[in-house]
């Protein structure tokens, strides 16, 4: 199955009954294959083969399927959403699938989830890093630089005292480049980022509005965030269920 699929035409072309599919794609949904919606279903699974990108989606991937299942919430039908290509914000873009939006990103995998959804897709251009399917760059800069947006939504490597953190030094450029184009940013970052750093600081701790993470997080952190003014959500707390 690619992209769109009806129940009724699942059904004809496997030749069972429409309460079997739907069977079947609750089981789909539950494994982050394939997103239900009115009247259908819509294809989430692997993404292009990108082994790097695998191979990171896979690193706690329950901690990131709870954040982007919460981070989800926050963003609302009609909205213009920037998505960076972290692994945590393609659990997210798959959450999104089927939802009226405006989507935005520098990533080969999340944009290739919308190409058969009816969303406006907007791909930013410029130097594809191979390993992970992103645009970055003067060019991606660029034209970042001439849009708006109204939440951008990043993944970070690493979150200490001195900041949040990415591994490339070009991928960082164009993260900043990206908080200037939002009007709210988001980062969703799984508790093992936590008290990590990494080669190239994204900003300070006080920089975005809105963290998500799971309820892992220590005390000692959920503190020095809240401290910093920044909005902490915490997938799985008792007040957020």
């Amino acid at each position: 199955m690619q992209g769109f699929a009806s129940l009724p035409s699942l059904a004809s072309e496997l030749q069972v009954s429409e309460s079997t599919i739907r069977r079947d794609l609750d089981s789909l949904e539950s494994s982050g294959s394939a997103k239900r919606t009115h009247g259908g279903v819509f294809y989430t699974g692997p993404s292009p083969k990108l082994q790097h990108f695998d191979q990171r989606q896979k690193t706690h991937w329950e901690k990131k399927q709870q954040i982007a299942e919460v981070a989800s919430r926050l963003i609302e039908d009609g909205d213009t959403i920037l998505l960076d290509g972290g692994s945590t914000t393609y659990e997210l873009a798959r959450q999104l699938v089927g939802r009226p939006l405006q989507i935005v990103t520098n990533s080969l995998p999340v944009a290739n989830l919308f190409t058969t959804s009816d969303v406006d897709l907007v791909i930013i251009g410029g130097s594809i890093h191979t390993r992970t399917g992103v645009s970055l760059g003067p060019y991606a800069n660029a034209m970042l630089a001439e849009i708006n947006v109204r939440r951008a939504v990043l993944s970070v490597a690493g979150v200490n005292q001195q900041g949040y953190y990415n591994s490339n030094l070009l991928l960082v450029e164009t993260e900043r480049a990206m908080m200037k184009a939002a009007d709210t940013v988001i980062v969703v970052a799984d508790s093992t980022k936590f008290g990590q750093s990494s080669l190239a600081r994204l900003g300070a701790l006080g920089d975005i509005d809105t963290l998500v993470v799971d309820n892992e997080i220590s005390p000692e952190w959920r503190e020095r965030i809240c401290g910093s003014g920044v909005d902490l959500i915490v997938a799985g707390d008792a007040a957020e269920k």
